[in-house]
């Protein structure tokens, strides 16, 4: 069997260096490990704890070396991160393993090095202290929950900075898996008591009816798994599908429907009758979506590659529902994809004009009297009330029925945002006229 932390090294420098997705690349080495359970375990937590808090352990080694970051060749950066983490983030690692075995990682040239580090560590207390929160508000935040400056400064002006310290707080704490209940096999009450038998800790979302926090033992493992009684999906995803009211018999496009959760959750919600059409702009990634399908018994989803800004007109007033999960920064989602924490909104620019026009063209879609749902899992006003408010103003058409914003401090669930908007059945301008 291989060694963990080695594994976990290479993990690593395939996410950081590579710029792979952390958990593509940590699924790629657990199934070609044969790790125990245990194993699998250690390897998770330090390649997903390692990322999470890279720039609160940059800071450490920056106070701790003699050394600039940027002279720290890019292995032995890695260990040092490594290493730190599970000296102060693994109560369940012995402080002598943790340091012996990075040190063992490193070639000889650097084992010296390494290895004066982590003790320093240890002798200041496992305390470095963070840049002051008057003086430096960006730095303390970015130091203290591990964001990237201009993600920092970037929520401070849109949330202020109590708001932004609880909820960048809230992104850092450990949450459960969620599933969705697949209600054409089963129900929740049925699956959680089947999921307690097992041995695993699971409980009712307190909002969605078809939800549940479970953990303790892997989502493939869990009784259910292999018949399809339910998938993964946060409760904001949820609540986000039942706002489209969809009901059977009714005709329903997803526009960006990849990998799919929405797409089964309003399968479920039209009780397998009527007909789903789920549309991406990516071909492969479609697949998922029908393999997903299948597992779980539907049969009504047919699936088409599409580009949803693309203009239709055998469509033009033909959906009673009509979903635009638009492509995001993704700034509400940290913990299921920590590489996002230290992306640069600055690099998202472009996105709202995107999302606009894909707004504007999915709202032809929709029948009279029908809805259509926009979200994202942002929290970044001009992706969210921005396009909503702008595309209200040039579609008269359209009314708001419902706009949310949920919060993982305040919700306990993904950042995420959704509007409900229903298009009049008489009156208004034609689609189109400004």
């Amino acid at each position: 069997m291989e060694n963990v932390r080695a594994v976990a090294l290479s993990v690593l420098n395939k996410c950081i260096h590579a710029d792979g997705y952390s958990n593509i690349a940590l699924d790629t080495a657990i199934k070609r490990g044969g790790f125990s359970d245990a194993d699998r375990g250690l390897l998770t937590v330090l390649v997903y704890g390692t990322i999470e808090k890279q720039l609160t352990l940059d800071h450490w080694i920056s106070h701790l070396s003699s050394r600039p970051l940027t002279e720290i060749d890019g292995d032995t950066l890695l260990l040092l991160r490594m290493g730190l983490y599970q000296l102060a983030y693994l109560d369940k690692v012995p402080d002598h393993a943790a340091v012996n075995e990075t040190v063992a990682l490193c070639p000889r040239r650097t084992r010296g090095f390494v290895n004066a580090l982590l003790r320093a560590f240890l002798r200041q207390g496992k305390r470095v202290p963070a840049p002051d929160p008057v003086a430096d508000p960006v730095g303390y935040l970015s130091v203290t929950y591990s964001f990237g400056r201009p993600l920092c400064q970037r929520f401070l002006e849109v949330f202020g900075m109590e708001r932004t310290r609880s909820m960048l707080a809230a992104f850092c704490r450990p949450v459960p898996v969620t599933l969705r209940v697949n209600t054409l096999k089963t129900s929740r009450e049925r699956l959680l008591e089947a999921l307690r038998a097992a041995g695993a800790v699971a409980e009712p979302t307190p909002e969605s009816p078809w939800g549940i926090f479970v953990k303790g033992l892997p989502v493939t493992a869990l009784p259910g798994f292999d018949e399809g009684e339910f998938f993964v999906q946060d409760e904001a995803s949820q609540l986000a599908v039942s706002a489209l009211d969809a009901h059977p018999g009714m005709r329903v496009l997803d526009c960006c429907a990849c990998p799919g959760s929405k797409s089964f959750g309003i399968a479920m919600e039209m009780e397998g009758k009527g007909s789903l059409l789920s549309c991406d702009l990516h071909a492969n990634k479609l697949s998922l979506v029908r393999t997903g399908a299948e597992r779980l018994g539907i049969g009504i989803l047919d699936t088409l590659e599409r580009d949803a800004r693309a203009p239709s007109p055998a469509w033009e007033a033909s959906f009673d529902r009509v979903l635009c999960d638009v492509p995001c920064s993704g700034f509400g989602v940290f913990a299921k994809k920590p590489e996002i924490k230290y992306k640069d909104p600055a690099m998202s620019a472009g996105l709202p004009a995107i999302q606009a026009a894909i707004l504007k063209n999915a709202c032809r879609f929709v029948k009279a009297g029908g809805k259509l749902v926009y979200s994202t899992c942002t929290l970044l006003p001009e992706e969210n009330e921005g396009n909503v408010e702008a595309f209200l103003r040039e579609h008269g058409e359209f009314s708001l029925l419902q706009m949310r914003t949920l919060y993982p401090d305040t919700d306990g669930t993904d950042g995420f945002f959704f509007a409900v908007l229903q298009k009049n059945s008489c009156g208004g301008p034609a689609l189109g006229e400004e």
